[in-house]
């Protein structure tokens, strides 16, 4: 209960300051997609201090308008009563928001790629995360290769890009896993 009263007050406070941060990008820097990132951000941004928000609003537009993470990092990915395969709006599951936990298969779980202790994504350094994404090798697993991760695709992002969305997964608060059967719910 506590748990998910503090994870109401962060959504409740992210909701508040995230149309405010859209006015806080420099203008030099701005574009549609750092706008349109920012309005399309499911949860509070909890660590910002320090970063380029022009990034993190880019980042929010590639994770969430076009890399599809939500689909295999949040388990389930939609709120209850709001899948868009099932007629709902497609608002997302903000309580377990890229927290990992998707099956795809016997041996296969999607990773929590939000921040861990250290405010580092799946905690990766920047490098270690471009690596995973040129290369799909598991660093938890050294020579074993991401079957599931669209890392192929990926790969070809600028590094620019990806800095972005490191920025961005780094900004969001930790999530622990939701209870899923499998993908795409």
């Amino acid at each position: 209960m506590i748990k998910q009263t503090f994870m109401a007050a962060l959504l409740f406070i992210g909701f508040i300051l995230t149309p405010s941060l859209i006015n806080e990008v420099p203008a030099q820097q701005s574009d549609n997609r750092v706008t349109q990132g920012f309005l399309i951000n499911p949860v509070p941004l909890v660590n910002i201090k320090g970063k380029n928000l022009a990034l993190v609003g880019l980042g929010s537009y590639i994770v969430n308008a076009q890399g599809g993470c939500n689909d295999c990092h949040t388990c389930p990915s939609y709120t209850p009563g709001h899948n868009p395969f099932s007629g709902g709006d497609g608002q997302y599951n903000a309580f377990n928001y890229l927290a990992g936990g998707v099956p795809f298969g016997p041996f296969i779980v999607s990773r929590n790629i939000t921040p861990d202790q250290t405010g580092k994504p799946a905690g990766l350094t920047f490098n270690q995360f471009k690596q995973v994404l040129r290369t799909g090798q598991d660093p938890a697993a050294p020579g074993n290769i991401l079957q599931v991760m669209p890392w192929p695709v990926y790969r070809h992002m600028t590094d620019q890009d990806l800095r972005a969305v490191y920025e961005y997964l780094s900004a969001i608060p930790h999530a622990e896993p939701g209870t899923c059967s499998g993908a795409g719910e």
